[in-house]
């Protein structure tokens, strides 16, 4: 029988190096099968992160700390505001074939319909890694994706832009873009959206894309 899925909520900044330590420590416990698949909602105090693919000279200020990850992408920041989803799956249990590309089309799929509850047009673009929104002064990234995947089970994950301090974007140039801007829900709404309710969204939405197959 397979053991119900865990969800942590974490309502204070969690320091980066201890969300590595737990994320190692549970993807090795789900591969053994000695725990619950995990996803963990939080919010990290500001740094950079650089993936496998980020490049030196797309960091342009570091302000803040600055962590080489094992994700792939680029550089990108974290925040208070913003919500980072660690998630933690087993996908040889999940799907039929592990395939790690169709793992990422769910994660965007899960970001879009958890935007569509706030009213919001989340969308994929072509040669583009993220979730993106049409405004006025153009195309304008949300949501970031990064992920790792250690003999089929996935860690890192998902980060959405709920009412980050859009000016610490500024340190980097985020995923390797410069031709485009970042927004964040509360800019896109004029209003302030609890990280609570979206929490909630992320949890419902997680229902409608990642049940088993």
């Amino acid at each position: 029988m397979t053991k119900p899925m865990e969800w942590k909520a974490t309502t204070y900044p969690v320091e980066y190096q201890d969300a590595l330590s737990f994320m190692d420590s549970r993807v090795a416990a789900i591969h053994k099968g000695a725990a619950q698949e995990c996803v963990w909602l939080l919010e990290h105090p500001p740094l950079y992160t650089g993936g496998t693919s980020a490049k030196a000279g797309d960091l342009l200020d570091a302000r803040f700390p600055v962590f080489k990850t094992g994700r792939g992408g680029e550089y990108t920041y974290h925040g208070p505001g913003q919500r980072v989803g660690y998630v933690m799956l087993n996908l040889r249990k999940r799907q039929k074939q592990p395939d790690i590309k169709a793992y990422v089309h769910d994660l965007e799929r899960w970001i879009i319909m958890a935007l569509a509850s706030f009213g919001i047009t989340g969308e994929r673009r072509e040669g583009r890694v993220g979730i993106w929104v049409e405004t006025d002064e153009g195309d304008k990234k949300i949501a970031a994706l990064g992920v790792r995947i250690r003999r089929w089970v996935s860690l890192h994950g998902i980060s959405i832009n709920v009412s980050p301090d859009l000016s610490h974007f500024s340190g980097i140039i985020p995923c390797g873009i410069s031709d485009a801007g970042v927004t964040s829900m509360c800019e896109l709404l004029g209003r302030d959206v609890e990280m609570a309710e979206f929490d909630a969204a992320l949890k419902d939405k997680f229902q409608d894309v990642f049940n088993r197959r």
